[in-house]
């Protein structure tokens, strides 16, 4: 049987190259103004496109070194080397000292910005973990609390981002409050299903169409366990996020650079010249991880029946509701639900990834990015007597993909467009 793997990291692989920095940034950058260029980036790929940034102003346009200045916040492992602007490595998905201190010097920078000045801010996916900076009478222990417990409730990241970003003081608009006197350039990559830009990163440059009372109704909804400070936060209307209409946007622009769809596409021309009939889910899919596998599980044996050969790609971001005590992430999880619903099908191979490298895990540079199954993978479930529904049930299909040999390893991307599923059905 033909071996199937290379493809399949082929098709990730290309995914990955049509968001990554290098290529999306530069064409979107603006020409250089009287004052100063202040760049403040966070999220997977601050550090990349800040240096793309810097390529930019510096090389190309010949800026005095003098005139950019700024910070990228990123997660651990995700730096690169830089000249002007400081690079900041913090935690992602639960927030560190690091990434409180990157915020706060953000914040200060865009307040030191004045009329003349360009006040570049880039986004990427990780941004709303990368920059920390809790509302007055919430400490740090409090705020990495809510997040830990937002990341176990299952609740889809637009939601997790509603709650966050009223209880900060940078997301939901308050960024271009605090650098409100400067031109104001917001260029993202988009890590959130329907690009909403209110939900990269948090917001913390444009106007927040979500209230108080959301982020209040989202607590009660998941059961959420937060302090009596958080309570007192989410009812203070001082913690309200900036509206539409708000001074701090007369000067603001934004802009989206890469978006999940753009990499799905790259992914489905490959699989299409590979000569494979197409089935596109889109690039938004949301939902619960075993559930969506198993709907597409449903979908690979009937072509598998109907003699079809098939690609079924899709993008999105899937949840896990963490009932177990194992490890892995939303597209390690899918990938073992269909390990258990296609272990009679060797002809059906797939993969699940995230574009910036990490699927759950515990921060570290390291994590696995997702996980691929075939043919081999089943041979070895059933050489090693390995159960996978007892894993899903326990929320480990990390154990389970080192058993088989099956973790998708790529390291750090340096951008973020969600995740992308493949399944090829020969």
């Amino acid at each position: 049987m033909t071996d199937r793997r290379p493809l399949l990291r082929a098709i990730f692989d290309a995914a990955i190259a049509a968001a990554h920095p290098d290529v999306v940034l530069a064409q979107h950058l603006r020409p250089a103004p009287k004052g100063r260029v202040i760049c403040l980036a966070a999220g997977k790929g601050a550090a990349a496109m800040a240096a793309a940034a810097e390529r930019y102003y510096l090389d190309e346009l010949g800026l005095p070194p003098s005139r950019l200045t700024g910070i990228a916040t990123t997660r651990h492992g995700h730096g690169v080397s830089t000249r002007r602007i400081r690079v900041v490595e913090a935690g992602h998905p639960v927030p560190d000292e690091a990434g409180l201190k990157g915020a706060a010097d953000s914040l200060l920078l865009a307040q030191d910005a004045g009329p003349d000045d360009l006040l570049l801010v880039l986004l990427s996916g990780g941004g709303s973990a990368n920059w920390i900076a809790p509302v007055e009478g919430v400490t740090f222990a409090q705020k990495q609390q809510v997040n830990r417990a937002l990341l176990r409730s299952g609740a889809p990241i637009g939601e997790m981002n509603v709650v966050r970003k009223h209880l900060s003081r940078i997301k939901g608009g308050r960024l271009a409050r605090a650098g409100r006197l400067a031109d104001i350039v917001t260029l993202a990559i988009s890590d959130v299903p329907h690009d909403d830009p209110s939900a990269i990163a948090s917001g913390p440059t444009v106007p927040d169409p979500t209230t108080l009372a959301d982020a209040r109704a989202l607590v009660a909804k998941y059961r959420l366990v937060v302090d009596d400070a958080v309570r007192a936060a989410l009812d203070d209307p001082g913690n309200e996020s900036c509206k539409p209409g708000d001074p701090a946007f007369a000067r603001a622009h934004f802009e989206l650079i890469a978006r999940p769809k753009a990499s799905l596409d790259a992914a489905i021309k490959l699989a299409r010249d590979a000569g494979y009939e197409i089935i596109d889910l889109g690039a938004d899919l949301e939902g619960e991880a075993r559930s969506v596998a198993a709907e597409h599980a449903r979908l690979a044996l009937q072509a598998r029946a109907g003699g079809k050969r098939l690609a079924i790609l899709s993008g999105g971001e899937l949840t896990v509701t963490v009932r177990g005590n194992g490890r892995g992430g939303p597209n390690q999880e899918y990938a073992l639900a269909l390990a258990a619903l296609l272990k009679d099908a060797p002809d059906i191979s797939a993969l699940a990834a995230d574009t910036d490298g990490a699927d759950g895990g515990a921060g570290s540079a390291s994590d696995p990015a997702g996980a691929l199954i075939d043919a081999t993978t089943f041979t070895k479930m059933k050489s090693l007597g390995l159960d996978a529904k007892a894993c899903l049930d326990d929320n480990d299909a990390t154990t389970f993909f080192t058993a088989t040999g099956d973790l998708v390893l790529t390291g750090p991307t340096l951008t973020n467009v969600n995740d992308i599923r493949v399944i090829l059905v020969d």
